[in-house]
C-alpha cells in the first residue's frame, strides 16, 4: 500500500492534476481505490505521453470496459516502445480485475526508474535503472581466471558417506546396547 501510495503520488505530480478516486476527500483507502483510479487508462496513457510523447495516439475517454481495456493496452504497449522489458509489465486484468494490484505497482515503479535512466527531468520514483556496464578481457586476462579456484567450490576434503543408509532407506535409530544391558532388556 505504501508503494502504491507513492506511485499516485508520482502519477498526480506527472500529469499536474489529482486522480479520480471513489471519494475524493479521503484520497486513496486501499488498494481498491488504487484500481479504481487506474481501470481506465486514461491517466496511464496521459503518464506515458508524458514521458514518451506520441506513445499513445488516440486516448478512449468514452467509458464502456472494452475501451477502458484498450487504453491500459496502449499504456503496456508505450512502456516498451519506453524502454522497458515484458517482465515489468503487468497483464491488462491484473488491474482490471484487481487480481495482482502489486504487478501495477512495480510497472509504475519500473517506468519510474526508466524516466530517470533517461534523465527524465521531473518527478522522480522508484530507482534509476542501472546503464549497461561492458567489460573487456584481454586473452591474458581470461587465461589468468583458468589458475584461480573460487571459494563457492568449496572443499571436500574428509568428506564421506560412510554411516549413511542407501538412498530410499528408513535409518534405524537404536539405543545403545549398554543401555539396554542396564535396564535388563538384554540379557
Amino acid at each position: 500500500m505504501e508503494r502504491a501510495l507513492e506511485a499516485v503520488k508520482w502519477i498526480e505530480e506527472m500529469l499536474g492534476r489529482p486522480l479520480d478516486m471513489p471519494k475524493p476527500e479521503l484520497r486513496m483507502r486501499d488498494q481498491f481505490d488504487f484500481a479504481f483510479a487506474l481501470k481506465d487508462g486514461v491517466a496511464l496513457c496521459q503518464l506515458i505521453n508524458g514521458l514518451h510523447p506520441g506513445a499513445v495516439k488516440k486516448i478512449n475517454t468514452m467509458g464502456g470496459a472494452f475501451k477502458e481495456r484498450e487504453n491500459v493496452e496502449m499504456f503496456l504497449k508505450g512502456c516498451i516502445a519506453y524502454g522497458l522489458k515484458s517482465q515489468d509489465l503487468f497483464q491488462v486484468n491484473d488491474l482490471y480485475e484487481h487480481k495482482n494490484l502489486y504487478m501495477v505497482v512495480d510497472c509504475l515503479f519500473a517506468l519510474g526508474g526508466m524516466a530517470q535512466k533517461k534523465h527524465f527531468q521531473g518527478p522522480v520514483l522508484g530507482v534509476k535503472v542501472a546503464d549497461e556496464n561492458k567489460r573487456v578481457f584481454t586473452a591474458e586476462q581470461l587465461a589468468e581466471s583458468n589458475k584461480i579456484i573460487g571459494l563457492q567450490y568449496g572443499s571436500n576434503r574428509g568428506a564421506s558417506q560412510s554411516g549413511m543408509t542407501a538412498f530410499g532407506n528408513t535409518r534405524q535409530i537404536l539405543p545403545d546396547a549398554r543401555e539396554l544391558h542396564h535396564q535388563g532388556t538384554l540379557h
